[in-house]
């Protein structure tokens, strides 16, 4: 029986939802999105749960996009890759704009969709060790949902920075354009993240950290919507480019296109 690729537990009302499938580095697959969705919700209903943390198992927090996925999408319509881009964008919105505070435990790197999940969380803690950033421009595809997010969480320049260049960034770099909230050696992260979790849950008002949170979410709500359906669909249009099939070919053939 294979493993389940989303792990759920609940400990001094602190839920942990932990991406499973660390021989794929975590890949963001149809699959694990689903999971992921139904763990959201899950703790959402859960009244046992007041802080949720997000974390992966093994050496990568999140690698982006699935490697076998990504081959299916060459064949897709734009239909298809729009259902698929609204897949993704639903889940960035739910955490995004869940009601209970979320923790990033970021133990390894998260890159492209992966770095979109660090992003739409409330906080984040990483190892020195783990790099971030958005590729997607070195594979002729574009970085349009987290966009969205990323505008909102970092100001407007540093966001077209990573997302223009596709730069790896460090953790402590990370930290510089307040992508992530701090940096913590590997041995002592999952105790630090554990009691910074606990204070939320001791020191704070669940219904004011919810009040607070949906406040601040309600801002550009409208605005935000609008966007990300846009950029769903420029997700989807940038697929069938030329740019894009031809990086993705690199990529799975683990050469370096020539733009």
């Amino acid at each position: 029986m294979e493993s389940p690729i989303v792990l759920t537990q609940v400990e001094n009302r602190v839920g942990f939802i932990i991406l499973n499938r660390p021989e794929k580095r975590n890949a963001l697959s149809p699959q694990l999105i689903k999971e992921l969705g139904e763990a959201f919700s899950a703790m959402e209903k859960n009244q046992d749960v007041k802080v949720v943390v997000l974390k992966g198992e093994g050496k990568a927090f999140c690698a982006g996009a699935d490697l076998d996925y990504i081959q299916e999408m060459q064949n897709f319509t734009f239909e298809e890759n729009l259902t698929d881009s609204r897949r993704l964008k639903d889940l960035f919105l739910q955490i995004y704009e869940f009601p209970k505070v979320v923790i990033a435990q970021v133990e390894g790197h998260a890159l492209a969709g992966g770095c979109g999940l660090v992003t739409v969380c409330d906080f984040a803690f990483a190892v020195p060790h783990a790099l971030f950033g958005f590729t997607e421009v070195r594979i002729g595809f574009i970085p349009a949902l987290v966009s969205v997010f990323l505008g909102e969480k970092i100001n407007q320049g540093k966001a077209s920075e990573l997302l223009l260049s596709g730069e790896l960034i460090s953790a402590e770099k990370a930290k510089d354009f307040q992508l992530i909230s701090e940096v913590m050696e590997p041995e002592s992260i999952a105790e630090k993240v554990d009691q910074f979790a606990q204070n939320l849950v001791k020191d704070n008002s669940g219904f004011s950290m919810m009040e607070t949170k949906s406040m601040l979410r309600s801002f550009s709500r409208k605005a935000r919507i609008d966007a990300l359906e846009t950029a769903a669909e420029l997700n989807a249009k940038a697929r069938s480019h030329e740019d894009c099939k031809k990086g993705i070919a690199a990529f799975l053939a683990k050469t370096k296109p020539e733009w």
